[in-house]
């Protein structure tokens, strides 16, 4: 089932790798078909470079998994949620990328300084709220999904590809599970500039 999404999943995941996204084993990829209404995901724990089509998760977007014999990763409840509430994107991609978590560690979005950010992003990266003591405890994953929508309610998703969790890290979205990928990179990117740009002019985002 679903063989060729599965493949590129495999190779967005280990993008993640050849890019210096990720440290271990933290960040993942999915992908959605959205005809048959199924996304298939990495499981949790397992390397990137042992990743294998047959290692992957595929879920129904209520979260059933109807193949795949590992355990999903931690983030499902988030991937889903996105699938749900953002109709046009076919892939995510979730990193604890160094620069681009440093400002949702701070709470703080990522300001438009430049033409390089502008290309990219339609405005500044924004923040998601604060997850509650109560959602944590009710549902934390699930609810990082519920205040990413949140956050978006008056953003067009496709114009600005990318959310950071406030104190957790980011998200990004694409056409695709690659395109996903390629936005994180963006992402980080534009993180690492601003963050070197504050740091030489001494001036705070607004």
């Amino acid at each position: 089932m679903l063989e060729k999404l599965k493949k590129e999943v495999v190779e967005a995941n280990k993008a993640l790798v050849t890019s210096g996204l990720v440290t271990l084993t933290w960040g993942n990829v999915s992908g959605i078909d959205r005809e048959r209404g199924l996304m298939v995901i990495k499981p949790s724990g397992v390397p990137y470079e042992e990743l294998k089509p047959g290692h992957l998760v595929v879920l129904d977007l209520n979260g059933k998994v109807v193949e795949g014999k590992l355990n999903p990763s931690c983030d499902t409840p988030t991937h889903l949620a996105l699938y749900r509430a953002f109709k046009e994107i076919g892939g995510i991609t979730h990193t604890h990328s160094v620069h681009a978590t440093a400002f949702a560690q701070a709470c703080r979005e990522i300001p438009c300084l430049g033409t390089t950010h502008a290309d990219q992003f339609f405005g500044p990266v924004p923040l998601t709220r604060t997850v509650t003591p109560r959602e944590v405890e009710q549902d934390y994953v699930g609810n990082t999904g519920k205040v990413i929508v949140e956050r978006f309610w008056r953003i067009d998703p496709l114009d600005v590809p990318a959310v950071l969790v406030a104190h957790h890290g980011p998200f990004t979205w694409g056409r695709d599970a690659m395109d996903s990928v390629k936005n994180n990179i963006a992402l980080e990117t534009v993180a690492k500039m601003a963050l070197a740009t504050l740091s030489l002019n001494g001036r705070r985002s607004s």
